[in-house]
């Protein structure tokens, strides 16, 4: 594709949600841990040092975005990130992030939040 060469509106609305789901931080620690392995929604909030009603309302986000599913496992529901491809692309977004500008992490350079 070029640049001249329109982007499909399903592209362009995938990009939104993903940039919609990565612009809460809580978000973007709930995506980084189900990077490492399922869990369920009170394991995650105890490793984020939130409540479980907080991850429960960012996780109906994700699901919503398509990022995160959700499996029964008898009366808890196990999440993970929806498709084996999201882990490199976290990995790869945030090599990014580092390689365009490595002060962004210590929020002192960030002016858009």
């Amino acid at each position: 594709m070029t640049l001249a060469e329109p982007v499909a509106v399903s592209h362009r609305q995938a990009l939104a949600r993903l940039g919609h789901a990565l612009s809460d931080d809580t978000r973007t620690r709930i995506l980084l841990a189900l990077r490492e392995a399922p869990a369920v929604p009170s394991e995650l909030a105890e490793r984020l040092g939130v409540s479980r009603q907080v991850v429960s309302n960012q996780l109906a986000c994700l699901r919503g975005c398509g990022l995160v599913a959700g499996a029964q496992q008898g009366r808890y529901t196990r999440y993970r990130l929806a498709s084996p491809a999201l882990a490199p692309a976290l990995d790869g977004l945030l090599e990014l992030v580092l390689v365009v500008d490595p002060s962004c992490c210590d929020g002192a350079g960030c002016t858009c939040a």
